[in-house]
């Protein structure tokens, strides 16, 4: 059975042995670079199946690193975590705009890097099984939409959804950035029939958002649109 191959990148030895300790105690291979440079020539010879990227690096720095493979149509699939230390906010925005598909703050517990390895991980193979047989899901972040199976999870948790709920959600997350009125929701979602007010669309908002863990003052997937209505973060959303 294959075991996945993570490469680590980051130049401070202590963060490397660390995390290479616990994805090994896990089962994954795990291969270290230390420098920009030296992890796009590993990413060649290597192939891994997960990276794990420091941004602050010698020679090129992770950014420029996420960048170059990112726009590589041989190496633009692996996905890629960015680590970053506490208060490079403006750095990590830039990751997740240049492809990064998710991004852990140090320190970070060891507990929850290997759980978000294997959650990145299993999104990929859900995509990769969702190709193959012509279906689609939605993944953003650690939020995976699968509407053909309705299901969603957040990270390796299943989220107990209504059936409003899931449809709002895979409407959303398949328009991503598209600004939905309270009123179309009501359509789209309920129906023309429906004779209640939009307070319900607002209702279902907030669910969401606790079942998402999403803070409407600072959101990661739903945003409030004052004045018109909602709509679903654009981000590293695959369909």
């Amino acid at each position: 059975m294959h075991s996945p191959k993570v490469l680590v990148v980051d130049d401070e030895t202590y963060i490397v042995e660390l995390v290479k300790f616990n994805l090994e105690k896990d089962g994954f291979q795990v291969i270290v670079a230390y420098d920009g440079l030296s992890a796009l020539e590993i990413v060649k010879s290597e192939s891994p199946d997960l990276i794990l990227l420091d941004i602050m690096l010698p020679n090129i720095d992770g950014l420029q690193v996420c960048r170059v493979l990112k726009q590589d149509p041989h190496y633009n699939t692996i996905p890629i975590i960015m680590l970053t230390a506490k208060g490079e906010e403006f750095d990590t925005v830039l990751g997740l705009e240049m492809g990064a598909d998710d991004y852990i703050k140090k320190p970070f517990s060891p507990r929850e890097m290997v759980a978000r390895v294997k959650a990145r991980l299993r999104a990929l193979k859900i995509l990769e099984a969702e190709k193959a047989i012509g279906k689609k899901s939605y993944i953003v972040k650690d939020l995976i939409v699968i509407p053909d199976k309705h299901e969603a999870f957040m990270g390796e948790d299943k989220l107990e959804l209504t059936p409003k709920e899931f449809e709002l959600l895979t409407l959303m997350t398949s328009n991503p950035g598209k600004v939905f009125t309270r009123e179309a929701l009501l359509e789209k979602v309920w129906g023309y029939e429906f004779s209640g007010d939009t307070r319900t669309v607002d209702v279902h908002i907030r669910h969401l958002r606790q079942k998402l863990k999403d803070d409407s003052n600072f959101p990661v997937y739903i945003e409030t649109v004052r004045g018109v209505g909602y709509r679903f973060i654009e981000g590293n959303s695959n369909a």
